[in-house]
């Protein structure tokens, strides 16, 4: 039984901006991380870290570290979560930031296996997985400090602008990875790779400047100083002993995910393959971004018209009725038919993606919703995301049809289809209940 925290102090609204400003800092950084990595994975990685294998194993073992990352975002969302639903979102905001950048910035001052042998695995493994733990706690604040300020009505429209993230940390990504692709092979094995790892620095000495200055939540601030409401030890044992929000949330999360991983992340791999030349991938992911950066906070606003679910259901079905022509499309081998076979996916994939912040902050109570909601956007993006390029890679390596990718991409989608129809439809919901 849901109980109610009603000494909330509103929040001014002329301060909703930054505090939104601040969380797309993160998001963006957050994006601009991921597919950093994974473009390194399919363009560099196999070739610097494992060149002792044949190509298509030295892919595949490039993208096993790219999962090994994800596996420890959920330990990131324990972790991050625990901390914020017990001392508040802002303090764990500013250190999974700090972490996260400086595990990126890091990864550029590696040395190659050729300079140190097996250490160069091995370092890179433990960085991605200090940068995923880090991530693993950012979401799930950046999204509390944004729903919990914003109007009930339009608490999907500030997420819609924190989420905008997602496409400008994959324009600035796809941005510098295109300016450093057009240096020689030599150079970009050498020396170019390194170069939007060191970037990252940047990207994180501003968002700690604008983080700092935001306020904790209100929603959260009443909880711990009301003296009535019980404030759970451990916050993941809460959750546990109730996991059916934790399960759908996971479940409704991974058709977004696997599209995302199948369009930004494991289409340099296939694209390339079939004959496309990597700077037709990229130019066509310009426009996948661009496309984002609309479709995002306009699926998002719409939520808060006409409900979470809908908006999700439609995206989940698009997938699913989509995944052939996708396939078929890009292998015409042509960077024209490419490109709108990728802005057509992001449309679809903005669709699921889109509400997903205000949906899973609106299935919590407020003293485990940081440690809910990070949990099941990381299980989530483990599932779809962490897995989908090295099971699409292992896939293709034993079929080389589009057959296993479609069914692939489909089979993530009927997965949201059908989490989506056993969860309650949450727009408005009061954030000032408890568990």
């Amino acid at each position: 039984m849901r109980r109610h925290v009603n000494e909330t102090t509103p929040t001014d609204p002329r301060l909703l901006p930054r505090i939104a400003f601040s969380s797309l800092l993160g998001t963006a950084i957050e994006y601009y991380d991921f597919l950093v990595y994974a473009t390194m994975s399919a363009l560099v990685f196999g070739l610097v870290f494992f060149p002792e294998s044949n190509p298509a194993v030295a892919t595949i073992a490039a993208f096993g570290t790219l999962a090994a990352g994800y596996v420890a975002r959920p330990f990131g969302g324990i972790l991050f979560g625990h901390f914020g639903d017990r001392l508040g979102r802002k303090s764990m905001l500013v250190l999974t930031m700090v972490l996260m950048g400086t595990a990126s910035f890091l990864i550029g001052l590696l040395p190659t296996y050729a300079s140190v042998g097996v250490a160069a695995p091995v370092l890179l493994v433990v960085l991605r997985v200090i940068q995923g733990i880090a991530i693993g706690g950012e979401w799930g604040g950046a999204t509390l400090m944004v729903t919990e300020h914003a109007d009930p009505e339009r608490r999907g429209f500030w997420n819609g602008m924190m989420q905008m993230g997602s496409p400008i940390g994959s324009l600035l990504s796809v941005a510098v990875v295109t300016a450093i692709t057009l240096l020689p092979d030599e150079d970009l094995l050498s020396w170019g790779w390194r170069v939007p790892f060191l970037f990252s620095l940047l990207l994180l000495g501003i968002g700690i400047y604008v983080r700092m200055s935001i306020a904790e939540s209100p929603v959260f601030e009443a909880v711990r100083h009301a003296s009535s409401i019980h404030k759970p030890r451990l916050p993941l044992m809460e959750i546990l002993r109730r996991p059916r929000p934790l399960l759908m949330a996971t479940a409704v999360g991974i058709g977004p995910f696997a599209l995302t991983a199948l369009i930004a992340t494991y289409m340099i791999s296939y694209a390339t393959a079939i004959g496309y030349h990597r700077t037709d991938v990229m130019t066509a992911l310009i426009f996948t971004s661009l496309t984002g950066l609309v479709a995002i906070p306009f699926f998002s606003a719409l939520s808060d018209r006409v409900g979470r679910r809908p908006v999700m259901l439609a995206g989940a079905m698009g997938i699913v009725m989509y995944a052939w022509p996708f396939y078929a499309l890009v292998d015409l081998r042509a960077p024209a038919y490419l490109t709108a076979a990728m802005v057509v996916a992001q449309v679809i994939q903005s669709m699921m993606y889109a509400p997903l912040g205000a949906l899973f902050s609106e299935m919590f109570g407020t003293e485990v919703r940081y440690t809910g909601a990070s949990m099941g956007y990381q299980l989530a993006a483990l599932i779809g995301a962490g897995f989908t390029p090295l099971v699409a890679s292992s896939l293709h390596a034993h079929d080389v049809t589009r057959t296993p990718l479609v069914l692939l991409a489909a089979g993530c989608g009927v997965v949201t289809i059908v989490a989506v129809l056993f969860v309650d439809e949450t727009r408005g919901k009061d954030l000032t209940t408890v568990w």
